[in-house]
């Protein structure tokens, strides 16, 4: 039973919302992208540099949004922003590109990485293990298990929030404490003083490393700012989805105070982490293996020389918890945006209704139909590309939003103020639009899909409003 006047039930509180922040962030981003920016980059001082400077916009994006979330308490987050700083056109937009690229495609490809490490476990699940024909479409067995935890992640979440906050929290602390050991034992019985220093002894030199062939290259002129921003496609993407738990502040305790704390606590942990895990890479991998890693799998190699061979079955385990715990995340806080949206008539009508467990069942069903249909078309790759356009572009947007609305309601009660305004918001605006502009003009193919996903929302909007 369906009800769509029902309110959302405050059942999560800081520890909660800090859980949600890490375990969305925490992926397999970074037991695999390190790889492709040392072959970007090609030197330790910038792999290290690359990780800092995404741990420092992240953290600026996100406590500037502590204002927002302060000020607007809600479901809905970053949506929610959008509209009252700008209005229900640019909102749209972002809910668009939300439901067609960004949440559904992370979703997606993180469903899909749990399965393909799960095939190191039992090898039938692989991707190569085709099942049946589908048309034109090959079904694999990867892309099936992937499915299978999407649907059984959102039926856990339809029940309720008490069962998928308490899975999100438990595995996340196993997540968290798995890294920590992971880095922990890298430094103590995998360091070696002789990659170390060979890792570093041209430190800040770049230049780029073809995997096919084994060769570095020297760069220089525009080739550098190429390799910058295709280095920080991977650190950025990795670093994202830490905004989730402003879609759930209609369900935080106290949310004035739990959702910024929240988002500054768990992107902090997050960043620590990230850089450390980095730094233990260096210590334990020489530079050219982490560049040639197989599969991009640096945690692997990393693992291989810490533990043995076990090695690769504890990373496998390890991302399999990781993925899991992330997707819940990811799943859990994507239909409060639909369900927003909906109540605003810009999504499904049945999208606003919560059912008796006071979750907007609906909204999540839709949601993973459309990302199981991605794990199916086995395009959810090239998808990951264009999310990075479309995430700068309204962090971008939302940042800027807060000296709008400054000026729109300057006597609006404002219980947290973003910490270190107008310049660290600032700071993030220019960082964030010099990166966009650069994916644009270096990766365009990809970037610029992304763009245009975006603006097809543009018709469909004045399409659906004037009826």
């Amino acid at each position: 039973m369906e009800n769509s006047e029902q309110e959302f039930k405050k059942e999560l509180g800081l520890l909660d919302g800090t859980m949600l922040v890490v375990g969305s962030m925490i992926g397999s981003g970074i037991f695999i992208v390190s790889a492709d920016i040392v072959r970007q980059v090609g030197s330790a001082g910038w792999l290290i540099a690359i990780w800092l400077l995404t741990s420092i916009i992240t953290i600026v994006a996100a406590v500037s949004y502590g204002e927002l979330s302060a000020m607007f308490p809600k479901a809905g987050g970053q949506y929610v922003y959008l509209k009252e700083a700008y209005n229900k056109l640019i909102a749209f937009l972002y809910g668009w590109s939300f439901f067609a690229v960004i949440q559904t495609g992370t979703i997606a490809a993180v469903g899909v990485a749990f399965s393909k490490f799960a095939a190191y476990l039992y090898a039938p699940l692989s991707d190569e293990n085709i099942l049946f024909h589908l048309g034109l479409v090959d079904i694999n067995a990867a892309q099936i298990v992937s499915i299978i935890t999407i649907v059984f992640l959102t039926y856990l979440n339809s029940r309720g929030v008490k069962d998928s906050k308490l899975l999100q929290t438990v595995l996340t602390i196993i997540k968290i404490l798995s890294l920590i050991g992971l880095i922990a034992f890298g430094f103590i019985y995998g360091a070696k003083a002789e990659i170390w220093n060979a890792n570093w002894e041209n430190a800040f030199v770049l230049q780029s490393f073809d995997k096919e062939t084994g060769i570095w290259s020297a760069m220089a002129g525009t080739a550098i700012i190429s390799a910058i921003s295709a280095a920080m496609v991977g650190s950025v993407f990795s670093s994202d989805a830490w905004n989730g738990v402003t879609f759930i502040a209609g369900e935080i305790k106290n949310p004035q105070r739990n959702v910024g704390l929240s988002l500054f606590l768990g992107t902090f942990i997050v960043s620590l982490i990230y850089v450390l895990a980095n730094v233990m890479y260096l210590a334990v991998v020489p530079l050219q293996d982490i560049a040639s890693a197989p599969s991009d799998r640096v945690a692997v190699v990393a693992a291989q020389n810490i533990f043995g061979t076990i090695g690769t079955t504890l990373i496998a385990v390890m991302i399999m918890i990781s993925t899991f715990a992330c997707n819940n995340g990811l799943i859990m806080a994507g239909a409060r945006v639909y369900y927003t949206m909906a109540k605003d008539g810009l999504f499904f009508k049945k999208a606003a209704n919560l059912n008796e467990a006071s979750v907007p069942s609906w909204a999540l069903w839709a949601q993973c139909f459309w990302a199981s249909a991605l794990c199916l078309t086995g395009k959810y790759g090239d998808l990951l590309d264009f999310v990075v356009i479309i995430v700068l572009i309204f962090y971008i947007l939302t940042i800027y939003g807060i000296f709008i609305l400054r000026k729109k309601r300057p006597d609006a009660e404002r219980p947290y103020k973003a910490f270190g305004y107008p310049f660290l918001p600032l700071l993030y605006i220019v960082i964030a639009t010099a990166l966009s502009i650069a994916l644009l003009f270096t990766k365009f193919a990809t970037c610029g899909w992304g763009v245009i996903i975006m603006l097809t929302g543009i018709p469909i909007y004045y399409i659906t409003q004037n009826k």
